[in-house]
């Protein structure tokens, strides 16, 4: 026999077939990375892959396999052998026959082993060490699986056979399972092993102990995800027999086999008092169908396939996974990204460009007598209500064709109204009137519905807490009130807790109240714990608006600067500053707005609206149109492409998309139709 290399496997195969002898020797492997082997392959020179008669599992050998092929012709000659290691790196090797017995069988005879001869031959191969001057380096190259035919994609990081796995488990969760079936026998790579098919179908038929069997020789090296996995199977199998009736079974279960496997103490004391429960669904709350139904064992699958390693158990739309994965991340790019998910496609990489921003003025609303001080979209964006100088509030209804129309004037208050608040299910509106009182208004009908007043203390501002049964208020001796539907005052926070020119806001858990509580300071009060954090700034506050997710605060300083602070954390922080807009002598507000309330929208005294990007404090754009000072800004929560301002010359603009091929559209506002085809 001569000896070439460094040898990894070393076989001679004799007495098999007519007496076929033959010395195999792989060469170019260290004995370092025998351990490491979990299969080997063999082939003439010539034939594919589909060409091999000889596939074994690799639940059949000791190690880990993925397969062994063993395919020996009659002549000698060169054969490729390729090597299969647990951590799926391959490495193939030259062959050629070294000495060994001729016979007579027609080359196309093959030599089939029994996974207990395979057995055998793995246990007697013997290692040696690397001899010197050993062709093993100069024999070994990478396979065809590891090189270009086994990647796809452009970028070669793509494996072959997980790409095609993926795709498999995607049509079988999609519901097709004679495609996934196909795709597997087509590409002649299996979904799952057939261990693991068989692992999946003795679970589903209720077979615990074969369950747990197959489960120790899957290959899985964490001791902890076997014992967890074995956990549930055996805890499923406790729940069935109990509701069985079969009592002492469900004992026995627990004692021998649930509690030797030492996890989840917690849980066998639980398991043990269902023992002496009439039953287990009262004990755990669940119903008779949630341990036996049809759906039972399917939802144990689901837990086992979380806590097995995907190499084993493909995680469940893994293939939706990565592609919504990508979709962030084109997303997340996009700087002036401002459509809905439903404009992303797959066809085609997403950028979104600045004409996703509203620039164009589609409508002037001329319904006020005065000032427009206030607007504010509903939360569905089917709504906008404004207020103004002239003492009566507008509801604005947004039509399905994006026009905007009146609804309802609200008229009663006796002093300028200062603003407007929409209740959480956007029913009824409130209105402030300057240092007077709050009306609560039906949007269906423009009805008052109620007027909340205090003797002797005027209102100055108006909210609505998060289960929509408590409406608060700021007063004008500085204190914070609270009442509920019907007038009765139920809480009141005395002391410097607001201004006399304020806004107000709580978060969506009804918890904290934020308030302006002196010139440059807002405060957030804890209503359980009472704690009060303070934001303090260097100049004067003139407003603030509080983000969708309640997690950021955006602060219009007197210095012409806007702040967007973090409130989400103990550790309030500044986070960004955006400049450019005019304010000397008014109260200018500003807003969130756009997809994910990545801008930021202001009015300003120069008459112009401006947006900023959230995240870089770029400034997006400057919109001209208005013939006075924009007070407020509001962007429809539910249209990023719209985006409403109020202005000092008595208008309210109505925002959109800058299309070149727009078509002119009728603008109505009170009675008089206004056409808006780009001009301001």
């Amino acid at each position: 026999m001569i000896i070439m290399g460094s040898i990894v496997w070393h076989w001679v195969l004799g007495g098999l077939d007519g007496g076929v002898g033959k010395a195999l020797e792989v060469h170019g492997c260290t004995t370092s990375l025998a351990p490491r082997v979990s299969g080997v392959g063999v082939a003439l020179e010539g034939t594919t892959a589909a060409e091999q008669d000889y596939h074994m599992e690799g639940g059949d050998i000791d190690a880990p396999a993925m397969w062994i092929v063993a395919e020996l012709g009659l002549d000698p000659g060169r054969l490729h052998c390729w090597v299969y290691f647990r951590n799926a790196y391959l490495v193939s090797f030259d062959l050629h026959f070294m000495g060994g017995v001729e016979d007579d069988e027609p080359p196309t005879k093959r030599v089939k082993l029994s996974s207990g001869e395979l057995r055998s031959l793995f246990n007697s191969s013997s290692l040696t060490e690397p001899l010197a001057g050993s062709l093993g380096d100069s024999m070994a190259r990478p396979l065809p699986s590891q090189g270009d035919e086994e990647m796809v994609g452009t970028k070669g990081v793509i494996k072959r056979v997980e790409f095609v796995r993926i795709i498999t488990k995607a049509l079988y969760s999609l519901g097709y399972e004679k495609s996934g079936a196909l795709l597997e026998k087509e590409s002649g790579i299996p979904l799952h092993s057939s261990l693991v098919n068989s692992f999946r179908q003795q679970v589903l038929d209720g077979n615990w102990d074969e369950s747990v069997a197959i489960l120790h020789k899957i290959g899985l090296t964490d001791e902890t995800v076997v014992k967890s996995a074995s956990f549930l199977i055996l805890e499923q199998k406790f729940f069935e027999l109990l509701e069985k009736d079969k009592v002492m079974d469900a004992l026995k279960t627990l004692r021998s086999e649930i509690a030797p496997l030492c996890i989840n103490a917690s849980r066998v004391h639980e398991l043990s008092a269902c023992i002496v429960s009439p039953s287990p669904c009262l004990f755990f709350g669940l119903s008779s169908q949630d341990i036996v139904g049809a759906n039972s064992r399917s939802k144990l699958l689901g837990k086992l396939q979380k806590l097995l390693p995907p190499t084993v158990m493909i995680p469940e739309r893994r293939l939706e996974h990565l592609v919504e994965q990508a979709l962030n991340v084109q997303r997340e790019a996009c700087f002036f990204h401002n459509s809905l998910d439903s404009a992303l496609s797959l066809y085609s990489d997403h950028q979104c460009g600045k004409d996703q921003i509203p620039s164009r003025t589609l409508q002037v609303l001329q319904a006020h007598r005065d000032e427009v001080w206030y607007l504010q979209f509903s939360h569905d964006g089917k709504y906008l209500a404004s207020s103004s100088n002239d003492r009566s509030a507008i509801i604005w209804e947004v039509n399905e064709d994006g026009g905007v129309s009146l609804k309802h004037t609200l008229t009663g208050h006796q002093k300028p109204v200062l603003t407007v608040s929409w209740s959480p299910d956007d029913r009824q509106l409130l209105t402030c009137g300057m240092e007077e009182v709050v009306r609560c208004w039906d949007v269906c009908s423009g009805e008052c519905l109620h007027v909340y007043e205090k003797a002797g203390v005027g209102l100055i501002s108006c909210g609505w807490l998060p289960d929509g049964k408590r409406v608060f208020s700021g007063m004008t001796d500085k204190s914070i009130c609270m009442w509920d539907l019907d007038g009765k005052e139920v809480e009141c926070w005395k002391g410097q807790r607001t201004l006399k020119i304020s806004d107000m806001a709580i978060t969506n858990d009804g918890k904290r109240i934020i308030s302006m509580c002196r010139d440059n300071t807002i405060l957030l009060l804890d209503r359980v714990t009472k704690l009060e954090r303070m934001i303090e700034e260097k100049q004067t506050i003139t407003s603030f608006s509080l983000s969708r997710d309640n997690k950021f605060l955006l602060i219009n300083l007197l210095n012409q600067e806007i702040h967007l602070w973090s409130i989400d954390d103990d550790d309030l922080q500044l986070v960004s500053k955006y400049k450019g807009h005019k304010r000397t002598r008014f109260v200018i507000r500003s807003c969130f707005g756009g997809f994910d309330q990545a801008f930021i929208a202001s009015g300003s005294e120069d008459s112009q609206v401006y947006i900023w990007h959230r995240g870089t404090g770029e400034l997006l754009e400057a919109l001209p149109g208005h013939s006075g000072a924009v007070n407020c800004v509001s962007w429809n929560p539910a249209d990023p492409h719209m985006l409403a301002s109020a202005s000092d010359d008595r208008t309210i603009r109505i925002w959109g998309l800058n299309r070149v091929n727009l078509k002119r559209k009728d603008t109505y506002s009170n009675g008089i139709i206004h056409h808006c085809n780009g001009g301001t």
